[in-house]
């Protein structure tokens, strides 16, 4: 669970993040929507500890990631929206490289990441390294180290750009998959017919300021408008 409480974020004197709440609960695909710019990524850096929060509290799993940010880190699997790094290792030196920062059972997590690879078509590239994958190939394999510590919340930035149509399938079949393991989903996109098609609830923000939070029907219901998510968010981001 990721609660997110009165959150803002500074780079110089300009405000990005304009006193954020949200709760991500257990056992939900929640969509982050926005334009290019909205503060998406910012704010999926400061839940995971990558940027400093300057107002505000973010509790990952009840730990506060300022005040106990190794106890937070433990529970999150974080995807990057730029997969071109560690470009100088393997595929399965990655990984167990992973395992050892998270400290976890190798023969374990090796065996997941494993099962995930096998899933995800990356057995046969394990032994390559990342700077000869392709753009969905280092996705993948960083998606893979992501999940192999059995996170109970996993975080996506993008996850889904430059990847092929069936291998992007497998990563929303993931995504429903841990949400019903009760792990916490959270992911951004701006490719609203797939937040439409895997998302629980949604949070649309603009420009630092959230604009809705809850399900796309209830935000039908609160616009009188029976239309489909795209008019919906260009109306509200408009």
């Amino acid at each position: 669970m990721i609660e997110i409480k009165k959150v803002s974020k500074f780079f110089s004197k300009n405000k990005v993040i304009n006193d954020l709440s949200l709760t991500i609960n257990n056992g939900e695909v929640f969509g982050l929507l926005g334009p290019n710019g909205a503060g998406k990524s910012t704010t999926l850096k400061m839940i995971a500890g990558i940027l400093k929060i300057d107002e505000g509290n973010i509790l990952v799993d009840n730990n506060d990631i300022s005040s106990r940010p190794t106890e937070a880190k433990e529970t999150i699997g974080f995807v990057f929206d730029n997969p071109d790094m560690f470009l100088g290792m393997k595929g399965l030196e990655l990984l167990k490289f992973i395992s050892s920062i998270y400290k976890t059972d190798q023969s374990e997590s090796i065996k997941e990441a494993m099962n995930l690879a096998n899933r995800l078509k990356m057995t046969d590239v394990l032994n390559n390294y990342i700077n000869e994958y392709s753009h969905g190939m280092r996705q993948k394999i960083f998606i893979i180290a992501s999940l192999m510590h059995n996170p109970t919340n996993w975080i996506l930035d993008e996850p889904l750009v430059g990847l092929d149509p069936q291998s992007a399938f497998l990563i929303k079949n993931l995504m429903r998959e841990k949400a019903k393991d009760n792990k916490c989903v959270l992911y951004s996109t701006h490719v609203l017919d797939v937040a439409e098609k895997i998302c629980d609830r949604v949070g649309i923000i603009s420009k630092g300021n959230l604009l809705y939070s809850g399900t796309i029907n209830d935000l039908r219901n609160l616009e009188n408008k029976d239309a489909d998510l795209e008019s919906l968010f260009l109306e509200l981001t408009k």
